[in-house]
């Protein structure tokens, strides 16, 4: 599967638009990271758990989103956007969408 932030992939043609596929996964704070980030949010520094959970998050979206396009009979997705928002105190939600299409 060709992943890409591109609309169009160089040399490349798509032959058949198969539309908007997405995945999502909501994450909550786990505690004892959160008490170890407000240390850091005094003292300054990368928070590096939280740094860990979005990428785990940004990886579990995509593969869900690539899931979606197989099924769709893709074999690309392309012009692939993230998104962020808070669903309540302490979760958010990571979403990956794109343009599911087939290439030549």
């Amino acid at each position: 599967m060709l992943l890409s932030n591109l609309e169009l992939v160089p040399g490349r043609r798509v032959v058949k638009h198969l539309g908007l596929v997405q995945g999502s996964t909501v994450r909550a704070k786990h505690v004892g990271k959160d008490l170890f980030a407000g240390l850091k949010n005094i003292i300054g520094g990368e928070l590096k758990a939280y740094t860990e959970l979005l990428k785990e998050s940004r990886e579990e979206a995509v593969e869900r989103m690539v899931k979606q396009a197989e099924s769709a009979g893709a074999n690309a997705v392309l012009n692939i956007r993230f998104a962020t928002s808070s669903i309540t105190q302490g979760a958010a939600e990571i979403l990956a969408y794109g343009t599911a299409v087939t290439l030549e």
